[in-house]
């Protein structure tokens, strides 16, 4: 029987989960070794699903293959980080500049209600985290382009994995509670270059504030 219940979505996707739930709170850490007979007994399935989805998560790039080796938790290089946060500026600010140029009123005092609820998470830095991440896939859907909601979406996955440094950092979500008001500033105001370049800005400190 299994140890946790089971959605009605796929079971490979349902394990898939369960381990990128364990990756992102450090259960299981950078660089270590997935023991697949351990974790197949633990949830009580066959490992057929198990390996099924450590495919999904070495495609999102969680988990790292190894020849004769089996899977690793992904380790993430100070290049991969600054790799990854160039394509999140560049992708995130030109959906900022849509949606300033694009969004309704009633879509603007959505992204008002996120940033206000994310004030009031300051200091729990688990829900400050959660609720950031809210804003900023709200601010890709209403921009409306569901292949790079996409890559966002993977690329973020990766960032999590080194979530906990860029977070602990003295003053660090009083900065980007800050950098976030000028974006919706600029949102508001309807200056899509404003928008552009505040969002850069709020990943080039975050990128500064992870390594």
């Amino acid at each position: 029987m299994s140890a946790f219940p089971i959605s009605p979505r796929a079971l490979y996707e349902e394990v898939a989960e369960q381990l990128r739930q364990r990756i992102f709170r450090r259960e299981l850490e950078p660089g270590s070794w997935i023991d697949e007979l351990k974790i197949a007994e633990e949830f009580g399935i066959s490992r057929t699903p198990l390996r099924e989805a450590l495919k999904v998560l070495a495609a999102e790039g969680l988990v790292t293959m190894k020849l004769r080796r089996g899977a690793y938790v992904t380790e993430v290089s100070d290049k991969d980080l600054r790799d990854v946060y160039h394509l999140l500026s560049l992708l995130e600010s030109d959906a900022a500049g849509v949606v300033a140029a694009r969004a309704t009123a009633e879509q603007l005092q959505e992204l008002q209600a996120l940033h206000h609820d994310l004030a009031a998470a300051v200091g729990d830095r688990d829900r400050f985290f959660a609720l950031n991440e809210r804003f900023h896939m709200r601010l890709l859907e209403l921009a409306d382009n569901r292949w790079r909601n996409q890559m966002v979406a993977d690329l973020r996955k990766v960032m999590k994995l080194n979530r906990h440094n860029s977070l602990l950092k003295q003053g660090r979500i009083a900065e980007s509670l800050q950098e976030h008001a000028q974006i919706l500033a600029a949102l508001q105001a309807r200056d899509a270059e404003a928008a552009v370049q505040a969002t850069r800005a709020h990943f080039e400190q975050g990128l500064a504030a992870a390594t």
